[in-house]
């Protein structure tokens, strides 16, 4: 069990970000929870589960030698007693990098377990293009219909 506590899903979120920053594996496990049912989808990135599958993802993209600045913002948050999930805009620069990265938009999932609050999952892809960039509208299809 990680000795790392985290009182609020905020907390967690930032340790998260600060473990990126600083390519931080050990950090980086710590805010995941240690169920195995944890997920994590990177950019253009396939579906992690589990422990090890993530463990080995974040252990290469940090091998990659990247620093990393993150910048979190337009942050929506729902939250409860026991779940809160985090929407955000991740503005990732690069040193050496000359052009600015387009922002992905992240949704983070925090539980509270007897040990705090951990991640449960996190997902990320590229924020779509904003303004002139966007491509054009085809024809509105119908919606489909769908029971729930």
């Amino acid at each position: 069990m990680s000795a790392k506590i985290f009182p609020a899903a905020q907390d967690a979120e930032n340790a998260f970000y600060e473990a990126l920053e600083r390519a931080d594996l050990e950090a980086m496990m710590a805010v995941w929870s240690e169920d195995e049912e944890i997920v994590c989808v990177h950019p253009g990135g396939q579906r992690l589960a589990g422990q090890e599958q993530v463990r080995e993802a974040w252990r290469q993209i940090f091998a990659g030698g990247q620093n990393m600045r993150v910048q979190v913002t337009q942050q929506v948050v729902a939250s409860g007693m026991m779940v809160a999930v985090h929407s955000v805009h991740e503005n990732i620069t690069v040193a050496g990098e000359q052009r600015a990265r387009p922002p992905m938009v992240a949704t983070n999932v925090y539980l509270r377990t007897p040990a705090g609050w951990r991640m449960a999952a996190h997902h990320a892809s590229p924020a779509p293009a904003q303004g002139g960039d966007a491509p054009a509208a085809g024809p509105a299809a119908a919606p489909p219909k769908i029971l729930h």
